[in-house]
């Protein structure tokens, strides 16, 4: 890991120009990038990814960490290179400088916020909900209501301050580290099964077994996402160049150790079968744990945990379609804001509409891969893209990655983008028609723009 820069200058310029407050120091901007990956990936998804791999559930995981890695060493070298708000997109249109290829690439980015948010909501409708719960609710209608929900606080503005996120981080981690103490005791006690941590689901060998670990890597990468959305608060950081390079890595390495460390006990504990036929696989692990703690507190801890996650997703997918619409991407209409709350309205029903068609199609396991596969097709651009950009340099000191890490990122997001993952056919389809939508409303607002001149 080595710092470039044209000169040994260590100024900003970005810092020296008037914008937004930096507010954010190492710390918080640490429990930031932790609190952003954290939540609905591994609270609803850890049985879908067991029942594509069997017992040894910790493999997707590592492999899931050592990808994420790669590719965060990509968008620390980018967003210490351009300290600024933009993320996927900016360093898209820098490198390639193709608009269509750049809206593309934001609005993949806004629609993995909603299949996100929608498989949030599934995971909220299901065995957590019904812990609390007597009655038996329609799942589809719960998790419509919950999306309803969603944008009624979006549009009475809800304002999250980053050491509001520090709290929420704190009760999602809490969660997690229940798992691993249930994990622990249990090891003590000559608990759990250690046999499965070494089965595979995959019948056979080779082929079948590498797209076996390939389609569960792919799916429990929806664990990871989130790190990428911390570059957005380039500008609300102090010194970013300097600050976002220990972020990043520390985030990622403290939720890939608990993630990989709460798939083993989850493994230990519970059988594979159950895992996969659960909405709330966790839950099962507490249950199994042999701890008497009240099921019922860890079903609101995971219920909290997936609704965090869902709100910033919806939060950040109709203010990047806000976002669009201001710079002439989108129609104009999709910018428009409620009076007095000042809150963008348009953008809100627009998202929370797409969210509601995607949670009445799909389930955890497809909307978690949906999510996935659109980051992946992401990533596999941004990797490129700083290798395209190593030919600009900027007059600041920054990181800079070893050439290596975004080749190989590169190719681990292309091959878990690609059908050798073996996710089902439906997964493309949902991800194709999102991109339809957002394509005919550029074309409209292409066709709009060139009347208006």
């Amino acid at each position: 890991m080595t710092t470039s820069g044209t000169s040994g200058s260590t100024t900003h310029p970005a810092e020296e120009e008037p914008g937004l407050r930096r507010v954010l120091g190492p710390r918080l901007l640490i429990l930031f990038v932790i609190g952003d990956i954290l939540g609905t990936g591994i609270y609803a998804t850890t049985g879908k990814v067991a029942g594509k791999v069997g017992g040894a559930l910790w493999l997707p995981f590592l492999i899931g960490f050592v990808v994420a890695i790669l590719t965060a060493a990509s968008y620390v070298e980018l967003v210490g290179k351009y300290p600024r708000a933009a993320g996927a997109a900016l360093y898209t249109q820098k490198a390639f400088k193709v608009p269509f290829l750049t809206f593309i690439i934001a609005f993949m980015v806004m629609c993995s916020g909603l299949s996100s948010a929608s498989a949030a909501a599934r995971a909220f409708s299901g065995d957590y909900l019904s812990e609390l719960t007597d009655d038996a609710l329609p799942p589809t209608l719960v998790a419509i209501a919950f999306v309803l929900a969603l944008a009624a606080l979006n549009l009475r503005g809800v304002s999250e301050s980053v050491k509001t996120n520090v709290v929420l981080t704190a009760v999602e981690l809490t969660g997690l580290l229940i798992i691993l103490a249930i994990g622990a005791w249990a090891v003590l006690t000559g608990d759990g099964e250690p046999s499965r941590l070494t089965e595979f689901e995959a019948s056979g060998t080779g082929y079948a077994l590498l797209t076996g670990v390939l389609g569960a890597t792919a799916l429990g990468f929806f664990a990871f996402v989130g790190f990428e959305d911390s570059v957005n608060m380039a500008e609300e950081t102090k010194d970013p160049t300097r600050t976002f390079p220990r972020a990043i890595f520390i985030g990622v390495a403290v939720t890939g150790t608990i993630y990989v460390l709460v798939a083993l006990v989850s493994s230990l504990l519970v059988d594979y079968r159950t895992l996969e036929g659960s909405s709330g696989p966790l839950l099962e692990v507490v249950k199994a744990g042999g701890v008497d703690f009240p099921h019922k507190l860890f079903a609101l801890i995971a219920l909290f945990a997936v609704t965090n996650s869902a709100l910033i997703n919806i939060m950040m997918a109709s203010r990047l379609c806000y976002g669009m619409a201001n710079e002439r991407i989108l129609p104009r209409a999709m910018g428009r804001v409620l009076a007095g709350r000042r809150t963008p309205v348009v953008g809100i029903a627009f998202v929370s509409l797409l969210a509601i068609g995607l949670v009445s199609t799909g389930e955890i396991e497809g909307l978690g891969d949906t999510t996935a596969f659109l980051l992946l097709c992401v990533f596999a651009v941004v990797n490129v893209a700083v290798l395209v950009l190593r030919r600009d340099p900027v007059d600041h000191d920054h990181f800079r990655a070893p050439t290596v890490l975004p080749v190989l990122g590169a190719i681990t997001a292309l091959v878990l983008a690609s059908p050798l993952a073996d996710r089902p056919a439906e997964v493309y389809v949902r991800a194709g028609v999102l991109l339809a939508i957002g394509i005919a409303l550029w074309a409209v607002n292409k066709l709009a723009m060139t009347a208006r001149a």
